[in-house]
This record gives C-alpha cells, sequence and structure tokens, in this order.
C-alpha cells in the first residue's frame, strides 16, 4: 500500500537531539537512519518517537521510519496503515470515517510500529485485540501466527505496515473515557509505565508500598501523581533513572517477593 514513488523512497541520515526529542528529555545528541526502504536493518534499533526509551549516552545505532511509512488507506474492510503514521493521526482518521475500537488511543503517544511491537493500550484494550496482520521485509504475517501478551510481542524484526479490521461505530464515550484515564496521569517529561503490571497487582501500588512515591534522585523522581511514572523534573539523567529503577526493583523484590520488569526499554 506504499504510495510514494521509488524516486522518493530513499533512505538518509538525520541528527536528534534526544534530551528534547525523546519524551523523559534524556539522551545525546546522535546521528539516526531515516528508512523509506524496506530492508534488512539488523544492525539498528527502530525507535519511532522515543516515546518508551530512556537512552544513555551510549546509544545503539538507531532508525525511524521515513515519510514512506507514513499512511493510511481503506481497502475494502482493512484499514493498511504505515507504521510510521502516528497514533493521534490513526485516531483523528477514524473518527472522520466512523471507525470503532481504537478509541483507546486518544493521548496514546507515539507510532504505529512502537505501538504494535509492545502490544501497547491502556488497562485491557491492547492493539492486537485488533490487528488483522503486520507486514515486515518478509511480507505479511497474520495476528494468529505472531506471540503476542500483555504489552509484550516476539517481532523480532521492522514493523512496516499494519492492517486493521474494520468495524464501524465510532464511540465518543469511549473516547472521553479514555482521556479521561490518561488525563490522570502526570504531565512532566516521563517515558510512560516504568514497569508492567505483575500478574494480580500494580507496579504503581507495589511503589508506593514500598516508599517511593515522590521519591526522588537528582531531577528524576517516581510521580507523586501517579507511583510508575518516573518523571524528569528539569536536568535529569540516565543516571539517575537507572538508580531509581534498581531501587524499587530492590525494594519492591525484598518486600513482596515479586520481579519487576520494565515497560521503558533501555538502551
Amino acid at each position: 500500500m506504499v504510495n510514494k514513488s521509488e524516486k522518493e523512497a530513499k533512505n538518509y541520515f538525520k541528527e536528534v537531539d534526544f534530551s528534547r526529542y525523546s519524551s523523559i528529555h534524556i539522551g545525546p545528541i546522535a546521528e539516526i537512519l531515516v528508512i523509506n526502504e524496506i530492508g534488512e536493518y539488523k544492525d539498528c534499533q527502530i525507535i519511532g518517537k522515543a516515546n518508551n526509551l530512556l537512552i544513555s549516552n551510549n546509544p545503539a545505532k538507531f532508525a525511524i521510519l521515513g515519510e514512506t511509512f507514513d499512511y493510511i488507506k481503506q481497502n475494502d474492510n482493512k484499514l493498511y496503515v504505515g507504521c510510521a503514521t502516528s497514533s493521534g493521526k490513526l485516531l483523528s482518521f477514524c473518527r472522520k470515517n466512523n471507525i470503532a475500537n481504537l478509541e483507546f488511543l486518544a493521548k496514546l503517544p507515539g507510532n504505529l510500529g512502537g505501538l504494535v511491537k509492545m502490544n501497547a493500550g491502556l488497562k485491557s484494550w491492547e492493539i492486537f485485540n485488533y490487528i488483522n496482520k503486520i507486514k515486515t521485509k518478509d511480507g505479511y504475517i497474520k495476528k494468529e501466527d505472531i506471540t503476542y501478551e500483555y504489552r509484550n510481542t516476539k517481532i523480532d524484526t521492522i514493523v512496516y505496515e499494519v492492517v486493521f479490521d474494520i468495524e464501524y461505530g465510532f464511540c465518543k464515550e469511549k473516547l472521553k473515557d479514555f482521556n479521561k484515564m490518561r488525563d490522570n496521569q502526570p504531565q512532566k517529561p516521563s517515558a510512560g509505565s516504568c514497569f508492567k503490571n505483575p500478574k494480580g497487582d500494580f507496579a504503581g501500588r507495589l511503589i508506593e508500598e514500598v516508599g517511593l512515591k515522590g521519591f526522588r534522585k537528582g531531577d528524576m523522581a517516581f510521580s507523586e501523581v501517579h507511583s510508575n511514572f518516573l518523571v524528569n523534573l528539569g536536568k535529569g539523567t540516565y543516571e539517575d533513572a537507572i538508580y531509581l529503577i534498581n531501587e524499587a526493583k530492590k525494594r519492591v523484590k525484598d518486600k513482596f517477593n515479586i520481579e519487576l520488569e520494565e515497560e521503558i526499554m533501555i538502551f
């Protein structure tokens, strides 16, 4: 479904300041590859909008999908979405065209590639609930042939396109509810939820129980608004963020014998 001409579809490098580009406002200035051609990029880590990343001063080789993969096309009863397309753009398209089920994308930042890779969502709403198939360098892969679970998939290659089954009936009430849920989250720079919720429990509750709600190291802290959000209060550093992550894991393990697993990705 890519609609760019072969001449336009060229890869290139660009410089990015991760202290501004990443949602947690931490990281160095680095060159990243912009991918506009489907291919094999084993030495690159796709980062999208860097909304759930914590980046060190010595990062991996990063890449993003370029303009070629920013599209939404409706064909028969399927929606074909390029993985450089933002969640906000897809939500607007669904609202305009009365397409149901993706209302939970409200205020969920990121591009479709990242959302698919981590099976993003809100509480029980997950993007994989509505996927039909994805497209990689090897062609289309049906959902039933992909291993996925809460906030995780076993996709080890770049996803260029995602295909949704279309149901009609966009729900404004659901949209309002999802917006309200997001409004209860911290507004300071963060990488979203720091840890995955353990089965039958909540990471935020555990962090609060071990005395880390609002706990600060330098300019990094576990938010007073929601304990599972690691927030940057100004000039937070990678080192201070790592300290807090390790401290939370240690305290929760010591008190509850639960191994917290990061939801944010660390590079």
